[in-house]
């Protein structure tokens, strides 16, 4: 006996419908249909993990955080040798200073502009190279010894936005957490890197030992706000330097993976 063609289809949807519904005979196909699963997951390269570490500590995700991972060090050294970390700071400088263009200024005198010092506007990339990238616990008394040479480098980018907020007539504010007996070589060192006519530079005083970063660095911009300075914009590589109280219209975080101040 012959089927017609709509015969032929609607047995094939019925032994269709017999299949799934049938559980033994399901079961016997299922391993046929079924795509293979990997039950190993694919683990992450020590590049993407040190990518995404340098995230978390740039965005303040990290807390509190002590050395750089030891299998982060190539990571950071090819970062800042290959010119990654320079176009990053070049980005952050040119918001700034394109924001600094839409502040009217009155004229006065008292708009301000606060910089951090190291890895904001000088560099010590060479003493870090030579000590890990920050891998190894800090060494206050090497690095005093690196910052009594007075050799650090500016960035090219931070050049670039302190002289643009001087030419649009900022007055700018240093204030570093370097001690006041480092005034004379700080100075010195800054004027060597292309930095020149600065209002202030605010170092650590006697007072100001064993103070936190963020506390500190709080209390001498109210200082400054005490005195009639409106600031308008905070430059640093820690987020101590922007957070606290008295803090700028707008703060502007650098990038610095190789290490953390409270």
């Amino acid at each position: 006996m012959a089927f017609s063609r709509s015969s032929s289809i609607s047995f094939f949807i019925l032994a269709l419908f017999a299949l799934f519904i049938n559980p033994t005979i399901s079961s016997r196909v299922s391993s046929f249909i079924q795509l293979p699963v990997s039950t190993v997951e694919s683990r992450p390269s020590v590049a993407s993990y040190c990518e995404g570490w340098r995230l978390a500590v740039e965005t303040n995700n990290a807390g509190s955080w002590t050395v750089v991972p030891s299998k982060c060090v190539s990571s950071l050294e090819t970062y800042y040798n290959r010119g990654q970390f320079d176009k990053d700071y070049n980005v952050v400088a040119n918001y700034a200073l394109s924001y600094a263009k839409t502040i009217q200024l009155a004229g006065d005198g008292k708009d301000a502009w606060v910089f951090d010092v190291d890895e904001t506007l000088l560099s010590n990339l060479e003493y870090y190279a030579a000590n890990g990238y920050g891998s190894v616990p800090y060494n206050s008394k090497k690095f005093n010894d690196w910052v009594l040479q007075g050799t650090a480098p500016g960035f090219d980018a931070s050049l670039k936005l302190f002289k643009g907020l001087k030419k649009l007539g900022f007055t700018i504010i240093l204030l570093t957490g370097r001690d006041e007996v480092q005034r004379s070589i700080t100075t010195q060192n800054l004027l060597d890197a292309g930095y020149s006519g600065w209002e202030y530079l605010l170092l650590r005083d006697h007072k100001d030992q064993g103070k936190a970063a963020a506390q500190y660095k709080s209390e001498r911009r109210l200082e400054m706000i005490k005195k009639g300075y409106k600031i308008h914009g905070n430059t640093g590589d820690q987020w101590s330097d922007l957070q606290g109280f008295a803090v700028a219209d707008r703060s502007f975080k650098v990038p610095n993976p190789m290490y953390f101040i409270a």
